[in-house]
């Protein structure tokens, strides 16, 4: 049997997924998800690859969150205040 993040990293490997499609995959809830995608991007250096993320973008104004650290949904949009944002996808590539 696998772990979640073991999941996860397979699933990510070369396949693009946000944390609720990851969620469902793994079966445990969005927010353990985030907490899991925090190791697995530490721990893939090692392994020569590298977690890229893409980065959400607000649905009104198609502002792209660039430059954030999180890997969580923002909340709303700095520039319009729209709360319909895209969730940030996920991804495992080699380096």
């Amino acid at each position: 049997m696998m772990t979640a993040r073991q999941q996860m990293t397979d699933l990510l490997t070369g396949d693009e997924y946000d944390a609720r499609e990851l969620s469902q995959q793994v079966r445990i809830c969005e927010k353990e998800v985030y907490d899991h995608l925090v190791h697995i991007a530490k721990s893939l250096p090692r392994r020569k690859q590298k977690l890229r993320v893409t980065p959400p973008v607000c649905l009104s104004c198609g502002y792209r969150f660039r430059d954030r650290t999180r890997f969580t949904k923002p909340s709303r949009c700095p520039k319009c205040k729209s709360e319909r944002i895209d969730s940030p996808r996920f991804e495992i590539i080699n380096i």
